[in-house]
């Protein structure tokens, strides 16, 4: 299996606090990982490293997309390489039109490409590319449009953050049929969750814990195991390491 994503030894602090703690993992082209675990665990903290956000770019260690240092890139540079990143609370632009936010990152310009990815997150264009990105939005409509605005992009790595977070099951049913298309098409996923349902969606899994990865193997083994090892955990972010083990 090809590698689109490398990370080695991956630490980082914030505010004198370790986060991450020696990350190793490797990614896979065209499959839909997911990095599970409770809050606190620095799921969120490891995408905003390898996006490149703003604060996050003091690590040790190394990440390699597509076989190039990233460490020193940032966010602007890593995007153009096939880097998104969908946020678990997206972004208000008041008085940006929906059709122009698409457009502004869009690889192609025209309505016909903007209409057909709104489509596919289950939006009526008509109804839609002349509002705007602001707080007349649903919490449903707004993660639909982030993720048109993801699609609009082909990238090649896709990350998301919690996609399920605030959004009814209608919703949430849209996003994961967008997922598997979107694996057809051989992209990467990575899904950033402590939730089961959005798990199941997943290939192969990363269990974090306390800014480790307890384990890594494919979903389906994953899931038996965080379900009944991880979610009913009485520790707060603090592994018990010898009672780590699957299969």
């Amino acid at each position: 299996m090809k590698n689109i994503l490398e990370v080695k030894d991956l630490s980082l602090s914030l505010n004198g606090k370790e986060i991450l703690k020696n990350i190793n993992m490797e990614v896979w082209e065209g499959y839909v990982h997911a990095i599970v675990g409770p809050n606190g665990a620095g799921k969120s903290t490891f995408a905003s490293a390898v996006m490149g956000l703003e604060g996050y770019r003091h690590f040790s260690g190394d990440i390699f997309f597509k076989g190039k240092d990233i460490g020193k890139l940032n966010i602007d540079e890593r995007a153009r390489m096939g880097i998104t990143f969908g946020w678990q609370e997206p972004a208000r632009y008041e008085g940006l039109l929906i059709k122009d936010f698409l457009k502004a990152a869009a690889v192609h310009k025209d309505d016909d490409f903007l209409i057909e990815q709104l489509e596919k997150v289950g939006l009526i264009p008509s109804d839609f590319l002349h509002r705007a990105v602001d707080k007349t939005l649903s919490g449903g409509e707004r993660k639909k449009i982030e993720l048109a605005s993801i699609l609009v992009m082909e990238p090649d790595l896709i990350l998301l953050d919690e996609p399920d977070s605030g959004i009814d099951m209608e919703t949430l049913t849209k996003i994961f049929k967008v997922i598997k298309e979107e694996r057809k098409k051989k992209k990467t996923i990575i899904l950033i969750t402590h939730s089961l349902a959005v798990l199941k969606q997943a290939d192969h899994a990363f269990m974090f814990c306390n800014g480790e990865i307890l384990a890594k193997d494919t979903a389906k083994k994953i899931i038996p195991f965080y379900k009944n090892y991880c979610i009913p955990c009485v520790h707060k972010n603090i592994p018990d390491k010898e009672g780590v083990k699957l299969g």
